[in-house]
């Protein structure tokens, strides 16, 4: 039987890709006030993006129950015996222990469930989860499925561009001295990821030059795999990066994704996010 791969909504991958590739995907939580949206399920990103720029509540994102991990682990029991489930870094969301706990509710199923910790959010984790459906789709078994996975968490990289960083200070993700100096010189923050912490990579003077650097971090890279461009509301920014990045490597075809909710939140308006292995 085919290895099942499911992860959560926090991997904003693309929906066609989903299907296509077989992957289950277990929407994260976001709460607008008292009322609750299930990611991907009863609110998409126009709608998120329009809220959190208009309303005066900040919004919240939580993880799936083990309950609802659980569910997907039971749902593919029929069509395989084997499972990765891979998800967001459990430095940022509680949804890779609610993954263990979901599987410890299957402790009586002949399933084998192995959960990973992708190290990372947004398209690091979607590339790590692609890499793994890929595997899956071309016979191989969950040992197999699995050290892939690990070997493409070794490959990742990821610069992000922040057109501001109210939001994600507000969620304690960077220091407060980083956003002072970022509010009052209103300068744009580049971000990194690395072994699952974000970490300020620098300051640009203004968005021009904050693209920049995302174009040399593209342009630096030795070799590229794959890649993926993410944004939250600026979709001209990222089809520039795409072509950009096809000038300099045209065996590539970047994806281009839009920035959910369980980012988006903290990334706020303006985000554009460079990932590649």
């Amino acid at each position: 039987m085919t290895v099942k791969i499911i992860t959560d909504s926090g991997a904003d991958l693309p929906l066609n890709l989903a299907r296509e590739l077989d992957i289950t995907v277990v929407p994260v939580y976001l709460r607008f006030g008292d009322k609750v949206y299930r990611d991907g399920v009863d609110i998409g990103p126009d709608e998120f993006y329009a809220r959190l720029m208009s309303s005066p509540v900040l919004p919240s994102t939580s993880a799936p129950s083990p309950g609802d991990f659980a569910q997907a682990y039971r749902d593919v029991a029929s069509s395989s015996d084997e499972i990765v489930s891979i998800h967001i870094t459990r430095r940022h969301s509680t949804t890779f222990d609610a993954a263990l706990l979901g599987r410890e509710m299957m402790e009586k199923a002949r399933q084998r469930i192995e959960v990973i910790d992708s190290e990372g959010v947004t398209m690091w984790q979607g590339l790590v989860v692609l890499a793994a459906a890929r595997a899956a789709e071309a016979g191989c078994g969950q040992y197999q499925v699995v050290k892939t996975v690990k070997e493409t968490i070794r490959q990742m990289r990821a610069l992000a561009l922040l057109d501001t960083i109210k939001y994600i200070t507000r969620g304690g993700r960077v220091g407060n001295v980083f956003s002072k100096v970022e509010s009052i010189l209103n300068l744009k923050a580049l971000l990194t990821l690395r072994g699952g912490v974000l970490r300020p990579a620098g300051l640009a003077r203004n968005r021009s030059k904050g693209m920049g650097r995302i174009r040399e971090f593209i342009r630096s890279a030795p070799h590229i795999d794959e890649l993926a461009i993410v944004y939250s509301t600026t979709p001209d920014d990222a089809q520039k990066l795409s072509d950009y990045t096809i000038s300099l490597f045209p065996h590539i075809v970047p994806n281009i994704v839009r920035l959910g909710p369980a980012l988006g939140v903290h990334a706020g308006p303006g985000a554009i996010i460079a990932v590649m292995r």
